[in-house]
């Protein structure tokens, strides 16, 4: 197949007629021809704060419009060495209940003319089939990643050997140092424990997270660390799976141990805590917020439904992505080493499940 390009002020009608007989794509200098200026000209007119004149801005776009062309993102990225493509690595249970992250992360890289593709990790823990994907990930030539699951310190290892910027989106690893949105799991916890003994609450059972979830551990520690503080007994904790159905599950295994429902249960997530709600008031009968407080974690949509109102924490989704893209666009162009780790604060939302007390 020939490439030729159309001599200079050959007509739009012309220059279809021979991409037609070649078989070919418009190309930028198909563009270029038919405005009448250089393939460069055309080139920085679709490179976002390029400098070009509003006049030759305009004849280009008219062309572009006339032929009907479309810069081809891949050779731009042989241009430039960079693909403009971001991998973001979640879990189920991170896609499933946190489509704002999504939808967020994707608008911020956008705006930076950058896209997203998705790698999702199966299995409850968002554990499954992770040497797979980083095979298949590393075949996509992106310019970095976003990490919202969980990921081995071997894992992020390789990330490093390939010199890839990446950026952990609230998680940790564990006994590594790396680039990092988080929020305060610990300090949030402890704000809920204090509000709850305010009120007068002074029995507690947890319905924990996954094994090995960073986010899950940070939770637990505030919880129990706050309330050996305030001379409380530690909660009773039995294990879940961050879901609605553990949820349920864990409320039953509380009260068949304890032989009575605690005075308020602290669930480790949302869909845990919604759960558990619905137990409570469904199977067992149980008034809440009056007999027994329920609260939960991440402050996903569902918890805030009419037959929900559930008071719990809510993280700062939108400003803890908008700091994701900046931060990873900012190693990416900068090829900086050093480690940066970031820190926001969850908000309580006062819902209709628990009990209260005022702030101290």
């Amino acid at each position: 197949m020939t490439n030729s390009t159309p001599p200079v002020s050959t007509s739009i009608a012309d220059i279809k007629a021979l991409i037609h007989r070649e078989s070919r794509r418009v190309t930028s200098y198909d563009v270029a021809s038919a405005a009448g200026v250089s393939q460069s000209a055309v080139s920085r007119c679709f490179k976002p704060g390029a400098s070009v004149s509003k006049a030759t801005y305009a004849r280009v776009m008219q062309a572009a419009a006339d032929l009907d062309y479309t810069p081809n993102a891949a050779a731009r990225s042989l241009n430039t060495r960079r693909s403009n493509l971001i991998a973001l690595v979640v879990s189920s249970q991170v896609s499933l209940h946190y489509p704002e992250l999504l939808d967020e992360l994707s608008g911020h890289f956008a705006l930076r003319g950058m896209r997203l593709l998705l790698f999702p990790l199966s299995g409850k823990d968002g554990s499954g089939g992770v040497a797979a994907l980083l095979a298949d990930l590393w075949q996509h030539q992106v310019d970095g990643a976003v990490i919202a699951a969980p990921l081995e310190e071997q894992d992020i290892a390789e990330f490093e050997r390939r010199q890839m910027p990446v950026v952990l989106f609230n998680r940790s690893v564990r006994d590594r140092q790396i680039n990092a949105i988080v929020c305060d799991q610990a300090g949030a916890a402890r704000i809920m424990v204090a509000r709850l003994a305010a009120a007068g609450h002074r029995s507690f059972a947890m319905i924990d997270g996954p094994a090995g979830s960073s986010v899950a551990l940070a939770r637990r520690r505030g919880v129990t660390e706050r309330l050996a503080e305030l001379g409380l007994a530690a909660p009773l904790t039995v294990s879940g799976e961050h879901d609605y159905a553990s949820g349920a599950r864990g409320l039953r295994e509380i009260i068949d141990r304890l032989g009575a429902a605690p005075d308020a249960i602290i669930c480790s997530n949302d869909s845990s805590a919604i759960g558990c709600l619905d137990a409570a008031r469904i199977e067992f009968g149980l008034d809440v917020p009056g007999r027994l407080s329920i609260t939960g974690f991440d402050g996903i949509a569902p918890a805030s439904w009419l037959s929900h109102q559930l008071t719990t924490l809510r993280l700062p989704v939108r400003q803890m992505a908008q700091a994701t893209a900046d931060m990873l666009v900012g190693l990416i162009a900068s090829g900086a080493s050093g480690v940066e780790r970031r820190v926001f604060s969850a908000s309580l939302v006062d819902g209709a499940t628990a009990r209260l007390g005022a702030a101290a």
